[in-house]
């Protein structure tokens, strides 16, 4: 069966698309200009051509207009899909865009901790090479399915993923932190980490707290095993705490006062 709005969509044939995914709290978009400011390197980045009328105005206006033709202002996710338009092979017969939006129910407007057990593992089939390219929301993420796969299969809840170095680069699903002796660590942009919209809210948050030091460092396995504190970060979940690796167990503490934190500057606006 042949899909003709896919037959030459570059988007799903070659995968020559990005993306962001956003949390809509009270009708309003959070994080907005991070977002927008991001999807606008990573279109440069690709060479896609940016209309004159894509603002950060037009960028919110259009996906708060997607959420509330589903009547989710309250609390809703949305998924700005840009694409290049079709025609072409490797070589495209044009860099201008088009765009779709998606949008789906979240149970939990503001961010939580939760309390049950999130156990870890690193995935070691693939690794992700330390370029520009990875730290963009590209929708070539053939590593974070088949580690999923492979999470799935072992009873796993997420699993860490390895640059070419054979450092601790994020999780599947997000940017990694790792709390150790009073120094809050997390891999720098430069090792192929997701360039995250929350990773940058965390490391600014964080740095409020006495006592803690922030550092955006290279991080190896066996320092994981060291860890007081491991967690990771999306916008859509906020902090999700790990709570085991292998034989060892984490506190949660660092990432309750972080989520409080958060919460806090959510409601001030």
């Amino acid at each position: 069966m042949q899909n003709s709005v896919l037959q030459n969509n570059r988007g799903f044939l070659f995968g020559d698309a990005i993306f962001e995914t956003v949390k809509i709290i009270d009708n309003k978009v959070l994080f907005s200009e991070d977002h927008y400011f991001r999807l606008m390197a990573s279109m440069r980045i690709l060479r896609m051509e940016i209309p004159m009328n894509f603002t950060l105005e037009f960028f919110e206006s259009e996906i708060l207009k997607a959420v509330q033709s589903q009547q989710l202002e309250t609390s809703a996710r949305a998924r700005i899909t840009v694409y290049r338009k079709d025609g072409g092979y490797y070589l495209p017969e044009t860099n201008e865009i088009e765009y779709l939006i998606s949008v789906s129910k979240i149970a939990n407007p503001l961010y939580q901790v939760e309390k049950q057990e999130y156990e870890v593992d690193i995935y070691k089939d693939f690794v992700i090479p330390k370029q520009l390219l990875s730290t963009i929301k590209s929708t070539n993420k053939a590593i974070n399915i088949t580690g999923s796969i492979y999470a799935n299969e072992n009873g796993l809840d997420n699993c860490i993923l390895l640059n070419t170095d054979k450092n601790v680069v994020e999780a599947l699903n997000g940017n990694i932190f790792m709390l150790k002796d009073g120094v809050l660590h997390t891999p720098p942009i430069s090792e192929g980490c997701l360039n995250g919209i929350m990773r940058k809210q965390i490391i600014s948050l964080a740095k409020t707290i006495p006592d803690l030091e922030v550092q955006e460092t290279p991080i190896s396995p066996f320092d994981i095993q060291k860890a007081d504190e491991l967690f990771i970060t999306n916008v859509i979940k906020g902090i999700q705490p790990i709570t085991k690796y292998r034989k060892k167990e984490f506190q949660t503490n660092i990432s309750e006062v972080l989520t409080q934190k958060l919460n806090t500057k959510i409601r001030l606006g």
